[in-house]
């Protein structure tokens, strides 16, 4: 396949990124891929597996002469990385981002994109619990989401950025930038920190019954530990610059909490088996729209 871009600039070299390297590479879709990590550690990593043509050890230096750049660092930086590159963007090229939030990041990063530069966030719905660049795999993209927030931008570039995902693997949809905040604080947000909060709960009760907890957890919690060992830096910025959002999906959480609470305590079982059947239907859809794959699982085999 013909790249679709000459030069990419990956700012940021964990999951997403060094997976888009991959994915890249294997698809022929960057003439050259261009790396940058604000630890030096990454950068040495990064360096010595290959993961990139060059890692440069500033992020202007990466964005320099691009095509593409994209921002691939916890929401809460990606307003100073777009301040620090901005003098360096070449006219025409894209800024992207793979922020899980967008709104904030539409504000922090809009404002620093000079005339003539387009920027186009996105946000591909995959991932694993691990992080860093050796954690990147070609296939983490296929057959997922990544969703296209426009605001406004160039319909050419948007239209690019959108073929490059799925070149990619990816399936697309675009969507507004506050529906795509909501949506997520249901699919992913709020999960996330019901599991961070039910692992957390664990970690007490561990401490009275004698490691029990841990040492007979069924699949259900495995699956909470997994999501719950994600990233720290990368969750916290997402609760912090998603709050509005995540708060309004955990008051209805809530809500229904205590219902079933009620139903529980009254032993209202039609009212429970009701709600166990709409939930089961979720599930139903959700297979059926090819999304239940285990991502990873793709990891493990790559790395063994």
């Amino acid at each position: 396949m013909k790249p679709i871009y000459d030069r990419v600039a990956l700012i940021g070299l964990g999951l997403i990124a060094s997976s888009m390297a991959h994915a890249m590479r294997r698809h022929g879709l960057a003439g050259e891929i261009v790396g940058h990590a604000r630890s030096t550690e990454t950068r040495d990593v990064a360096r010595e597996i290959g993961l990139c043509d060059r890692v440069c050890d500033s992020a202007a230096e990466a964005a320099r002469d691009a095509d593409l750049v994209v921002l691939c660092v916890p929401v809460g930086a990606m307003g100073a990385v777009a301040e620090e590159i901005a003098p360096v963007l070449k006219p025409g090229a894209t800024v992207s981002d793979v922020g899980s939030v967008k709104r904030d990041v539409i504000q922090a990063v809009g404002p620093h994109i000079p005339e003539g530069v387009h920027f186009v966030p996105t946000h591909p719905l995959a991932g694993t619990e691990h992080s860093g660049p050796r954690a990147g795999f070609a296939e983490l993209f296929e057959n997922r989401y990544c969703l296209i927030v426009p605001d406004g931008a160039d319909r050419d570039a948007v239209d690019r950025v959108e073929t490059l995902w799925r070149a990619m693997g990816a399936k697309t949809d675009e969507m507004d930038a506050d529906h795509h905040d909501l949506v997520v604080a249901v699919t992913s947000h709020a999960p996330h920190l019901i599991a961070y909060t039910m692992v957390g709960v664990a970690d007490d009760l561990r401490r009275v019954t004698d490691s029990e907890v841990i040492k007979y957890s069924a699949a259900g919690f495995r699956d909470f530990t997994r999501i719950a060992a994600s990233d720290p830096t990368m969750w916290r910025d997402v609760f912090l610059h998603n709050r509005k959002a995540t708060l309004e999906i955990l008051g209805r959480f809530t809500e229904e909490l205590f219902a079933l609470q009620r139903a529980i305590r009254t032993g209202d079982g039609d009212l429970l088996f009701d709600y166990f059947t709409r939930t089961r239907a979720i599930r139903r859809g959700i297979i059926e729209a090819g999304q239940d794959t285990d991502a990873p699982d793709f990891g493990r085999v790559k790395k063994s």
